[in-house]
């Protein structure tokens, strides 16, 4: 049993902690890092100000922490676009990418939007998939992306890149974690954006994705089936608990990420034990 090859490891991304503090992947597109970097978080939170050139507006995506700093360097990127803010949207309530949204909306005055009404407060906007917002003298398609948190959701753009949260990563896979997370809706989620055909994915966490994003949905859809055959094949052998499984599962994962592994081998077993694959019984685990 093979692993299936990453299609990124091929297209010459910058390496950890050499993504450009800001960038302008595309014209409706600014991308500005926030000043958190951790083995979770990559380079850091990308916060996107998406809005068309010349309109004199933008929206801002996942303002991510509430941090001074990360503040100034957006409001720069916004006086270099010529824009002001007319929205902020948020991907899921994980702190990360939400911390900031509702005191961030108090200070440009905006409404907050989001799938979590713990995200929008009182005065926001819920989102549901299927809506198409029209801000910033552009569209912005709502699409459904729960997995990683229920909540989650990814916007189309007019361009057709996809803003995809913590659905997928700029390296690497994304977290779910058993029971916020559930993988067997994350990898419906992962088809939902393969099937729009996006020409570039703008990842929560790590470098765009512009080369093949179809081809690197793909992957993690067969990334995700591996693991689940490996599980497969050590309870062949007999019950195992999640750590011993982790173990067996990933080896030469450094230390600060293993729980992190251990989460998405729960979230693993347990859509492998709604197939009526395996029993799982706290941390442990065997065939059925």
């Amino acid at each position: 049993m093979s692993a299936p090859v990453d299609p990124r490891s091929t297209w010459g991304l910058p390496a950890p902690g050499a993504m450009a503090p800001v960038a302008d992947p595309e014209p409706l597109v600014t991308r500005v890092l926030a000043p958190n970097a951790s083995p979770m978080t990559l380079d850091g939170t990308n916060t996107h100000l998406v809005g068309e050139p010349g309109s004199g507006q933008a929206v801002v995506v996942d303002p991510g922490p509430d941090d001074p700093a990360h503040l100034a360097a957006v409001e720069a990127a916004l006086a270099a676009r010529g824009a002001r803010v007319v929205a902020v949207l948020v991907t899921h309530h994980h702190g990360d990418h939400a911390a900031a949204a509702r005191p961030w909306g108090r200070r440009f005055r905006v409404p907050v939007a989001a799938a979590s009404p713990a995200v929008t407060g009182p005065g926001g906007r819920l989102l549901h998939g299927g809506e198409r917002l029209h801000l910033a003298g552009t569209t912005l398609d709502v699409v459904p992306a729960p997995g990683h948190t229920a909540d989650s959701l990814a916007f189309r753009l007019a361009s057709g890149a996809v803003l995809v949260g913590d659905s997928v990563l700029g390296r690497g896979t994304s977290v779910v974690s058993h029971p916020e997370g559930d993988l067997l809706a994350h990898l419906e989620s992962l088809r939902r954006v393969h099937d729009l055909g996006p020409s570039a994915l703008y990842c929560g966490h790590g470098p765009e994705l512009t080369v093949d994003p179809s081809a690197v949905l793909r992957f993690l859809l067969e990334h995700r089936a591996y693991r689940a055959r490996q599980l497969l094949e050590l309870l062949a052998d007999g019950p195992r608990t999640v750590p011993e499984l982790v173990a067996a599962v990933y080896p030469d994962v450094a230390a600060a990420v293993l729980p992190a592994a251990a989460q998405s081998t729960r979230a693993t077993l347990v859509s492998l034990a709604a197939g009526d694959r395996v029993r799982v019984a706290g941390d442990r685990a065997e065939l059925c």
